[in-house]
């Protein structure tokens, strides 16, 4: 036997048994563990993740820890939160993360190559020594979002690094950072994502960083300049170069083609101009551009159809102009991804080309006045968006195709078409459907087994909503999110819920549904958010069958004519009720105080009699910032991928309807006006002190202020108005620093409004109406409050009087006329705008009382 293979087995079994003998006995390097037990002193752990790391065990075998198989020696440490969940919560979750300090020291480990903390809760950095590392070549420390570093000069002295990824770490104050980016020899891979940078010396023509360098990724920064020049004379070896999401002007620079070998370039989100040069179709290996949401104007180059190796292009969202044909996209063979719309284009295709591609994605618009026949060849197509499009079928064979091809597609959008087909013989087989503000004829389609998101809001449909629930005698376990909302459907809510047993999203707002809530609606067992708005809808809720739905985090039943009592069995979970505009009665039941995760409370515009309780303190996120404080969303899978939706709501706040999504979370409301409440307003009521809007207007309230308003400091809307109360405004109110609306006009308030706070910022609306009130903004003067007290017009002559009178008059004649022609709007306008319409006649009141007030304080 060859001597060198005898050698090289004696080796192989030594090593092989000192490799055995480690794993037996405790290896584990003693300075190694003393850096890593010292590490763990300096941070939080409460989800125990580094309950393992204990001084009588061997470290090799302490979670997140690798050791080398022969030397023992630590390799890789790799402590990644294990709960980050992005699409649950768009913030991971950092009571379940490691906190703290993260110590430098840890780069001691002489024989480190591996260091990976990312999506923690780390806050610091600190370094107790000098960096000294000549193996690591990896660091991971992104998505520790409370992490910031001011200077990355320690990281420039590890001269072996070849990936860094400081995504979503605060780097604002590092103006530095090119430099010690640029002295690292070994660099391949440079993530700085949303570090919050400001600067990247655009006019610098090289930055000398490593000919190895390969990917570069400085997305979603906050760089305001042309495109800098050194990006573009990197190495020709770069593949790989992010610059989205900034605020990048200017025009694409010649220099782009040297970069010969580059794989991706992505620009979207900018604030780009200019045509893209015919040059691009040198880029012979790029296989993704991204350059949406910009400002390209100009024809689409047809050299862009060369890029034979192009995967993903992604061009929507700016303002492209002329003409768009097969032969822009000629040899695009390996084309999976084409995103391509514009206001400005015209689309005109061969009707009998077929592309040497087959998609997976398209986003298209706007397309007139037919689709293009090369769209029926995409059988491998899973999502398809057509927007701002407008076509009709030729034939009712045509619009059966499209339909029959459209359920083939897992992910189906139409929005903001006007599309002349008929949706009611339509049946849908897509997994997720969007079809909004569309001009559909007809009645709604059917669905499949296979749907589990459908959406066709704002899209002309008329009919009942039978015909889709009751088309089949099976139950469907698979819909889990229906909108039907601001259609022309009618008739009643069907008794056919049974069959939909997975439902958690409804919305069958803004139609003209009637009747009661039938018994199958017991059978939602799952619903979540049940949005019924803007209907015609009766009988008493108190007493339907939504009582057995017990998982509701969401009732809104505004605008309806539902009566009764408002109702006690609603689960503990709901967070949002909303009642206003129907015709309630009875008192509020105590029953609310235990639901401690209610944000919203709205039951105002009904017949509510009564007190307010006095335990409504008892409503935990009310009082604590930090409860009640997740998304309300919902998570389906198209059949490759999730897809997450958050929930949304229109609130009445300040006097205006507005719409709550990303931030509806952080709302916390109470609106109980324009009922017919009574008795005092307790002190337990004004130490809601996470309270963001409280609206008690038009009700018969007694007493005083209680001096506990102090206490509601997120309070920035605050309405008493047109109650009995009496007394003095107390001077706590002064110290709500949030507040920017008040109103406590048309009560029996006395004595002078506090001064010398933001309280006379307030225009004199906010306190009309209470004859006993003075000091600014109201022009009764406080100064004396006997019978010598002066006000403002106090030696105005009689013809100060008569021009007063007579305008008064001619207000009068006008304020006939307004509300003649107001019983009139209430005949021949719709509800919404009948609601518009009187807001503006009450609004128009005030201001005339303002007016009346005013002068009558200037006579007497």
């Amino acid at each position: 036997m060859d001597s060198n293979n005898i050698i090289w087995k004696r080796k192989y079994v030594f090593a092989m048994m000192l490799s055995t003998l480690c794993m037996m006995c405790s290896c584990c390097n003693e300075r190694d563990k003393e850096i890593l037990l010292k590490f763990k002193e300096g941070v939080t752990d409460p989800s125990g993740l580094l309950s393992s790391w204990k001084q009588e065990q061997d470290c090799c075998q302490w979670k997140g820890v690798t050791c080398h198989n022969i030397t023992a020696r630590v390799i890789h440490l790799t402590l990644s939160c294990d709960y980050y969940d992005v699409e649950e919560d768009e913030e991971y979750n950092s009571q379940k993360c490691l906190a703290g300090d993260i110590i430098l020291s840890l780069l001691d480990m002489e024989y480190l190559q591996h260091l990976d903390l990312s999506y923690n809760d780390f806050s610091t950095i600190s370094a107790d020594s000098t960096v000294n590392s000549s193996t690591l070549n990896y660091i991971d420390l992104s998505y520790n979002n409370n992490l910031f570093i001011k200077s990355l000069e320690w990281l420039s002295q590890i001269s072996s690094l070849e990936y860094i990824d400081l995504s979503n770490i605060n780097l604002h104050m590092e103006t530095n950072w090119l430099h010690w980016m640029t002295v690292l020899p070994s660099l391949v891979e440079l993530y700085l994502e949303s570090c919050k940078l400001e600067d990247i010396s655009p006019s610098l023509e090289y930055a000398n960083f490593s000919t190895s360098l390969q990917y570069i990724n400085l997305y979603d920064n906050y760089f305001h300049s042309e495109l800098p020049k050194w990006i573009f004379n990197l190495s020709s070896h770069v593949l790989k170069i992010d610059l989205s999401r900034n605020y990048f002007m200017g025009q694409l620079p010649n220099t782009l083609p040297n970069l010969h070998s580059l794989t991706w370039l992505a620009l979207h989100d900018n604030y780009l101009n200019g045509s893209i040069p015919d040059w691009i179709g040198q880029l012979q290996y790029l296989a993704g551009l991204s350059i949406h949401d910009n400002y390209f104007s100009g024809s689409l180059p047809t050299n862009l159809g060369n890029l034979s190796s192009l995967n993903i292009l992604m061009a929507d969202g700016n303002l492209f102009t002329g003409v768009v044909s097969e032969r822009n996209f000629a040899k695009l063979k390996n084309l999976k991804y084409l995103f391509f719309e514009s206001p400005y284009i015209t689309f005109d295709f061969d009707p009998l080309w077929i592309p040497p591609f087959q998609l997976e994605r398209l986003y298209i618009g706007p397309l007139h006045p037919t689709l293009p026949q090369w769209l029926y060849t995409q059988t491998s197509l899973y999502f398809l968006l057509i927007q701002d499009s407008k076509f009709s079928f030729e034939s009712a064979n045509n619009n059966n195709n499209f339909w029959r091809f459209a359920s083939t597609v897992q992910h189906l959008k139409l929005y903001n078409n006007t599309i002349e087909g008929d949706l009611s013989e339509a049946f849908l087989n897509s997994s997720i459907i969007v079809l909004t503000s569309n001009n559909f004829k007809g009645s709604l389609p059917r669905l499949s087994s296979n749907v589990v998101f459908f959406q066709v809001n704002n899209s002309s449909l008329s009919g009942s909503i039978s015909r889709l629930l009751c088309h089949s005698k099976k139950s469907n376990n698979n819909l889990q999110y229906l909108d039907l909302s601001d259609n022309n459907l009618s008739g009643g809510l069907t008794d056919c819920w049974m069959n939909w047993k997975s439902l958690r999203y409804v919305n069958l707002g803004g139609n003209n549904l009637s009747g009661n809530i039938p018994p199958s609606m017991g059978f939602l067992s799952n619903l979540t958010s049940l949005h019924l708005h803007e209907n015609n809808l009766s009988g008493d809720i108190s007493s339907s069958s939504l009582q057995y739905c017990r998982s509701l985090s969401i009732l809104n039943v505004r605008e309806n004519s539902f009566s009764g009592n408002i109702p006690k069995w609603m689960p503990q979970s709901i967070r949002i009720v909303q009642l206003r505009s129907n015709k309630f009665i009875g008192n509020i039941p105590i029953q609310i105080c235990q639901m401690p995760f209610l944000i919203v409370l709205d039951i105002a515009y009904n017949r509510i009699s009564g007190h307010i309780p006095k335990c409504l303190n008892n409503i935990t996120s009310f009082v604590d910032m930090h409860y009640s404080t997740s998304w309300i969303f919902y998570k389906f899978f198209d059949g490759r991928d999730f897809f997450t939706y958050r929930d949304d709501l229109i609130l009445l706040v300040k006097g205006q309807q507005s719409n709550y999504d990303s931030n509806l979370k952080l709302m916390r409301m109470v609106d109980l006006s324009s009922n017919d409440l009574t008795g005092t307003m307790s002190p337990q009521l004004f130490s809601l002190s996470q309270l963001h809007f409280l609206n008690l207007s038009h009700n018969r309230l007694t007493g005083t202020i209680p001096k506990e308003i102090g206490n509601m400091t997120q309070l920035e809307s605050l309405d008493l108005s047109k109650n009995e109360l009496t007394g003095q405004i107390p001077e706590s109110i002064s110290s709500l620093s949030f507040l920017d609306n008040l109103n406590l006009s048309f009560n029996n308030l006395s004595g002078q409004i506090p001064s010398g706070t933001q309280l006379q910022s307030f225009s004199e609306l906010s306190y009309i109406g209470n004859v006993d009130l003075c000091g600014p903004p109201l022009p009764k003067n406080c100064s004396n409050h006997g019978d010598d007290t002066k006000t403002l017009g106090e030696n105005d002559d009689d013809g100060d009087e008569s021009d007063f009178l007579s305008s008064l008059y001619m207000g009068l004649g006008v304020g006939f006329a307004v509300g003649f022609w107001g019983v009139c709007g209430a005949i021949f306008f719709s509800r919404k705008c009948r609601h518009a319409y009187f807001r503006f006649l009450y609004d128009l009141r005030d201001r005339f009382y303002v007016l009346l007030l005013t002068n009558l304080n200037s006579f007497h």
